[in-house]
């Protein structure tokens, strides 16, 4: 669990909410579910007009790492690796191949077979690199679902803001109808812009962040592997990717 994530969630609601009572303010005066509508009916209208579903679907699985890191397991990869590195040093590469059925990871398991297909160490280290490409280009445009809607969410409530200063002007024969339709213009902004400045854009750093991290570690891997492949010692194998992690 990234605490973090929920003490910074926490506090920045805090802050405005607290800001407005201290203000003078009631917090009932920014509960308004029209507002509310437009804003993140429309954010997730233009977000969904974008993306194709396939992207948006990965950008709304992936909010559940804002809160439970993805495991980047590097530890585990260094051991295992050093373990591969030993032992194909005494007994050969081929004898790895008992270790495949142990991987869950594709990409492990992928970058192992190759190195037992015995694939030279340039070709094997520019096939590994493209999948780490592109599958850290179909994760990042999976997280930007989360900075577009960032992007559109105050355009939005500036939208909502518009909407709701025309119904106060379509009632200014009607004095009980102005506070209703100002509120919704104002509240509107304030939906649009915090939403996007305290939720939406850094749930897209946060995910960039975690995509770094695995990134990383896959490359991390790559070099380990092909330093199995050119029978280096396994200390300089294992000082290698301790650099990644430094």
């Amino acid at each position: 669990m990234d605490k973090l994530s929920i003490i910074g969630l926490i506090l920045a609601l805090g802050a405005i909410i607290g800001g407005q009572v201290l203000e003078g303010g009631h917090v009932s005066s920014l509960l308004q579910p029209t507002a509310f509508l437009i804003v993140m009916g429309g954010t997730l209208g233009a977000v969904l007009l974008q993306s194709p579903f396939s992207v948006f679907l990965g950008g709304m699985k992936m909010v559940k790492w804002v809160f439970i890191p993805p495991s980047s397991e590097v530890e585990q990869t260094i051991w295992r690796i050093m373990e591969w590195s030993h032992l194909a040093r005494r007994e050969g590469v081929l004898m790895l191949e008992r270790h495949i059925d142990d991987l869950d990871d594709p990409f492990m398991k992928h970058g192992l077979q190759m190195l037992i297909d015995g694939i030279e160490p340039m070709h094997l280290r520019e096939s590994l690199e493209i999948e780490v490409d592109s599958w850290a280009t179909r994760m990042r445009q999976q997280a930007r679902v989360w900075e577009s809607a960032g992007a559109y969410s105050p355009t939005i409530g500036i939208l909502g803001a518009v909407l709701g200063l025309i119904h106060v002007m379509e009632n200014l024969s009607d004095p009980t109808m102005l506070g209703a339709g100002i509120a919704v213009a104002f509240v509107a902004t304030v939906y649009g812009v915090g939403f996007a400045n305290l939720i939406l854009l850094p749930i897209h750093k946060k995910l960039l962040s975690h995509i770094g991290a695995l990134a990383s570690r896959r490359e991390m891997a790559i070099d380990g592997l092909i330093g199995i492949a050119n029978g280096d010692h396994p200390r300089i194998i294992e000082g290698r990717m301790r650099g990644y992690v430094q």
